[in-house]
């Protein structure tokens, strides 16, 4: 069975580019967000069932409009315990079948932006945090072109950073390329020591 590798971090840490530097190595990487972008196509599951949900948050041509979304999840925070309800067990249904598909790895890569908020540190046999500093972080992610409001909002629903790491097996510090894709092979190194040792 493979070596199942959780990556988190809060928005604007840097997880994206953290996790390409694991393709790089050769490891399978499954994406909570990419899969969720998927399932936000027309036609997939997930539309489909926002789409009876919340009528108003889905466009003509059946796509999910994300922005709707997030404006009613701010005017009403019910909306996110029904969403949630509605998307995380299509989403799971994925990851399975990804952990299926990429059993012979030796070590796979979870990437799941909301891991300790959603509880799912327990599927990992181990947890790479990403962080950077707060100023960091926040340029970051304005400089997407998120509003200051959409961040503090995003912000206030995940676990601080400061937890993060404190629960975290590895943390990948992102304040420069060399110093993250150094961490990431150093992080590959342990983990292919701790399956021998365990071997």
């Amino acid at each position: 069975m493979s070596f199942r590798l959780g990556l988190t971090g809060s928005i604007g840490m840097g997880k994206s580019t953290t996790a390409a530097m694991f393709a790089e190595e050769g490891v399978p990487i499954w994406d909570a967000d990419a899969v969720v972008h998927r399932l936000y196509e027309p036609g997939q599951p997930a539309a489909l069932a926002i789409g009876t949900l919340f009528p108003g948050a889905v466009d003509p041509d059946g796509r999910v409009n994300r922005p709707k979304l997030r404006a009613m999840i701010q005017a009403d925070p019910t909306v996110l315990d029904s969403l949630n309800a509605a998307v995380h067990p299509l989403v799971a249904e994925d990851r399975a079948a990804f952990l299926l598909a990429n059993g012979g790895a030796q070590i796979v890569l979870l990437d799941i932006p909301l891991l300790y908020e959603t509880g799912l540190e327990g599927l990992c046999d181990a947890v790479a945090v990403v962080s950077a500093p707060p100023e960091v972080q926040r340029e970051r992610v304005l400089q997407r072109g998120m509003s200051e409001a959409d961040f503090q909002m995003i912000l206030a629903r995940q676990r601080p950073d400061v937890e993060k790491r404190a629960r975290a097996d590895y943390i990948i510090r992102t304040t420069s390329l060399d110093a993250a894709r150094m961490a990431v092979k150093d992080v590959l190194a342990d983990i292919r020591r701790r399956i021998v040792d365990h071997a």
